[in-house]
């Protein structure tokens, strides 16, 4: 983030680089912002757990573009003063995408400024010239909407139709004196203000492309958002903003997550494998009592051996270092629209207190609660690729059992990975009519400056605007990173990092319960059997739904 601010000096350009985690995936999601896609198109990023829906307005010619529509929604959803809570975007930096939003509709104002000038200049003052020259656009942009090149082309026809009659106008007035010359510059102002309001917009839209592009590129293009810094203390807005920042980033580190039956663990990703060892507490020698011991023994045990998983016998790269946290996991229903996190004394900024873990662990088993299980999560691929190894210790009666699940996020989607293009078309030549040649055509159309010049005036009253040409609905509950993760396993080499990584983490996490068993008098002999035959149909793991029972 760049803040145009004496704070300026604390924030840096973020640049994307090999191993700095979570910025190629959290630059994608960024560039949506600065977007001028069909709004449309945000469908296409859905994956089969995730919907997206486009609200549609009463007034085409309102209609917003992608970016328009992405930011505000972003922006509104995740700063919101009365919010419902988010889920955590493991592999982005979901306070740096809406940083960018900020940005984007910040640029937007700013032309929208100087558009809503034009349009008390050029439009306003002229209003009956105004409202037929909207009126013909309007009608259209009705007419354009499908892909019925007749319709189209009687839409263009229209257009031109109108230009005659309004040049036929101008010579033969049908009014003299003031009337006449209102007349006359009623015809002529709209049309001079959409020449002037065409040069603000091909402006600003080449500067928003821009950032897309630079976003995708890894350039130096930061979000400048002065408006989150307070310079005096009676900025209660600029304050409001930088708290709900504050809250956002806090949020994100919250280490309460949820489970939503086949969706698997919203943020995480379904749940592709599931690995149990599960047998008898018997004594290692019959005049002996097992010595106590709880089920957070075991997990700390685990833990401590987990964080060794970087180093080897060997110097050939392996493991990367991973985030090993212990989480506690709420259950939600699979259509669940919101979540709810824990509260009380045990929970302080989002973060559920160590001993309330320990509890958790120890305790709550069976039946209704949250439960616990310790993760050890990779953020690969620049953000693209989060693998998470979750582990839970379960002792009922005197059977020990230690799961080991495996989840995969791949991915964003395409849609927020692709460049701009700048808009062309192919003619024929003039002296030879079977060649053909591209042209580039201008960054914004004659339809796109009056769209935006319509929503100029209004664009300080965003439900007004939203009511008028329409809004994105995100998808709930709504996390950044898994609203738009694609699966891995169409990646050959990020199925095989998901693969590989079981393995290791399933041999590691069983040589370290059984060692605390050992130690506590218990015959681990059938623990050691089961744990290797587990060590060997694990070499061969295939990516299933795991969390989709055939019962």
């Amino acid at each position: 983030m760049t803040v145009e601010s004496g704070y300026a000096d604390a924030f840096g350009p973020q640049v994307p680089r090999t191993g700095d985690e979570g910025q190629t995936a959290t630059f994608a999601l960024a560039s949506a912002a600065y977007r001028d896609n069909p709004v449309e198109d945000i469908k296409k990023a859905d994956n089969e757990w995730h919907q997206s829906a486009v609200n549609p307005g009463k007034l085409a010619l309102f209609k917003p573009n992608l970016g328009e529509a992405f930011s505000r929604a972003v922006v509104d959803r995740m700063l919101g003063g009365d919010r419902k809570p988010l889920i955590q975007s493991f592999g982005t930096q979901p306070q740096v995408v809406v940083e960018h939003c900020l940005a984007a509709n910040r640029i937007r104002r700013e032309r929208d400024n100087k558009l809503t000038a034009i349009m008390a200049l050029c439009g306003l003052v002229f209003l009956p010239g105004l409202l037929v020259w909207l009126l013909v656009f309007q009608l259209r942009t009705t007419m354009t909407r499908g892909d019925n090149k007749r319709v189209s082309a009687a839409a263009t026809a229209l257009l031109v139709a109108v230009g005659a009659l309004a040049v036929i106008f101008l010579v033969r007035m049908p009014f003299t004196g003031f009337w006449g010359w209102y007349g006359r510059a009623a015809v002529v102002a709209p049309v001079v203000g959409w020449f002037w309001a065409k040069r603000v917009c091909e402006h600003t839209a080449a500067d928003l492309r821009a950032r897309w592009d630079g976003l995708l590129s890894g350039s130096s293009i930061g979000a400048k958002v002065p408006e989150a810094v307070p310079s005096n203390p009676g900025e209660t807005a600029a304050e409001q903003l930088r708290q709900s920042l504050a809250r956002l980033s806090a949020e994100q580190q919250s280490n309460s997550v949820f489970y939503a039956g086949p969706k698997g663990i919203l943020g995480m990703g379904t749940r592709w494998g599931s690995w149990q060892l599960a047998e008898d507490l018997v004594p290692a020698h019959a005049d002996r009592e097992i010595h106590p011991f709880r089920s957070w023994d075991v997990i700390r045990s685990i833990h401590d051996q987990l964080r060794m998983l970087e180093r080897g016998p060997l110097n050939t790269g392996g493991f990367p270092t991973p985030s090993i946290r212990h989480w506690i996991v709420t259950p939600v229903g699979e259509n669940a629209k919101a979540v709810s996190r824990p509260e009380g004394t045990d929970v302080e900024a989002y973060q559920v207190k160590a001993h309330a873990i320990q509890e958790i662990c120890n305790k709550q088993q069976f039946g209704a609660g949250d439960r616990h299980y310790l993760g050890v999560q990779w953020t690969l691929w620049d953000g693209q690729l989060v693998l998470t190894m979750l582990i839970t210790v379960t002792v009922l009666h005197a059977t020990l059992r230690i799961e080991v699940t495996g989840h995969a996020l791949g991915p964003v989607n395409g849609l927020f990975t692709t460049k701009s293009e700048a808009p062309t078309r192919s003619v024929s030549k003039s002296f030879k009519p079977w060649e053909s040649r591209t042209i580039k055509l201008p960054l914004v159309n004659s339809d796109e400056v009056v769209r935006l010049a319509v929503r100029a005036p209004i664009s300080w009253y965003p439900p007004l605007l939203n009511w008028l040409g329409g809004s994105i609905a995100l998808p709930e509950p709504f996390g950044l990173r898994h609203a738009w993760a694609d699966q891995p396993w169409r990646h050959r080499f990020m199925a095989d990092d998901a693969l590989r990584a079981a393995t290791p983490v399933l041999r590691v996490v069983h040589a370290a319960a059984i060692k605390v068993l050992e130690e506590n008098g218990v015959d681990t002999e059938k623990f050691g059997s089961r744990s290797a035959f587990l060590s060997t149909a694990v070499q061969d793991p295939s990516p299933r739904k795991a969390d989709v029972y055939d019962a």
